[in-house]
């Protein structure tokens, strides 16, 4: 006899999903979408009506019952209830849009009610600088955990989370492809506090560590087809060749006269040397811890969503 799947999480289509949008008008207009949207994503007001809309509804209820219990909590302490971040978490491989995902969520939780501050970093910033991977060996790794200093990073959000005035991280040039030395994003004491990256769901190194993952109050995965992702990369990386690519001062700029059939097999050799293998290794076997799983089509649409069951 056979016995039904078990899983943590509940799958709700697309269509269904959409019924739960909040009865408002959506906040954002076309020219704000586009702006949004990353390099290849073809994310449409109608998708963030029905799909992002709930999100953001979903995460501000979810930050909504955090601070109740904070502020009863130390009530019953006895303590002074000083407020927290709220941190999210979202993760997902190279090119599947969860930088999309992490700026537009930004720009939707501002608008509910309060207009909560709500501030966004990339683990980007924390990628040790290009120098460090030489001497380490570890160029050729970029994204893989070990070439974050994962210690930064964690003790960021640590600090963020404790509630600290103000708190710095570094900054990252997709141009240079390499931590900008002179420049910093400074975090002050947000409500909400997104954390966008390949390796956000990371466990702990062992059980006597802590992972930035154990500092969120909510995580959201971007999946999709392993196959598809990898075409958008390349498609991707068409994108970059036509466009950012063609400045003096890329590190990629020695791609931008490529041909057509060139560019194809070294962004193809790129993701399957390196991408898809820390897709595969170190990101996917992620997705099981996170909160929200946003499941993308082959055409970029999100196609269904899971929410772990509470």
């Amino acid at each position: 006899m056979s016995h039904p799947i078990l899983s943590p999480f509940v799958e709700i289509e697309r269509a269904d999903w959409a019924r739960l949008a909040p009865r408002t008008p959506n906040p954002l207009t076309e020219a704000e979408v586009r702006r949004l949207r990353g390099l290849g994503d073809r994310l449409e007001l109608r998708e963030v009506a029905e799909v992002y809309l709930p999100l953001s509804r979903l995460v501000s209820l979810y930050q909504e019952s955090a601070a109740r219990l904070h502020r009863e909590t130390t009530a019953f302490l006895g303590a002074k209830a000083e407020p927290t971040p709220f941190v999210i978490g979202v993760a997902g491989s190279v090119a599947v849009g969860k930088s999309t995902t992490a700026r537009l969520l930004q720009e939707l939780l501002r608008r509910w009610e309060g207009s909560p501050k709500v501030d966004l970093i990339t683990t980007d910033g924390f990628l040790h600088p290009n120098r460090v991977l030489e001497q380490r060996g570890l160029m050729g790794r970029k994204g893989f955990p070990e070439s974050y200093d994962r210690r930064a990073l964690l003790g960021f959000v640590s600090r963020v989370k404790s509630g600290e005035a103000e708190v710095r991280a570094p900054v990252y040039s997709h141009l240079t492809y390499d931590i900008l030395p002179d420049d910093e994003i400074v975090v002050r004491r947000p409500d909400i506090l997104i954390v966008e990256g390949l390796n956000v769901l990371q466990p702990p190194p062992s059980s006597a560590h802590l992972a930035v993952s154990d500092l969120f109050d909510f995580s959201i995965y971007v999946d999709a087809r392993t196959s598809a992702i990898r075409e958008w990369y390349v498609e991707r990386f068409f994108a970059l060749k036509a466009g950012a690519f063609q400045d003096p001062l890329s590190y990629f700029h020695r791609f931008a006269d490529l041909t057509d059939s060139q560019a194809r097999a070294y962004a193809q050799e790129v993701w399957d040397s390196i991408n898809g293998p820390n897709l595969v290794e170190h990101i996917v076997p992620t997705r099981s811890r996170a909160d929200l799983v946003l499941r993308k089509a082959e055409d970029h649409t999100i196609r269904s969503v899971l929410l772990r069951k509470v």
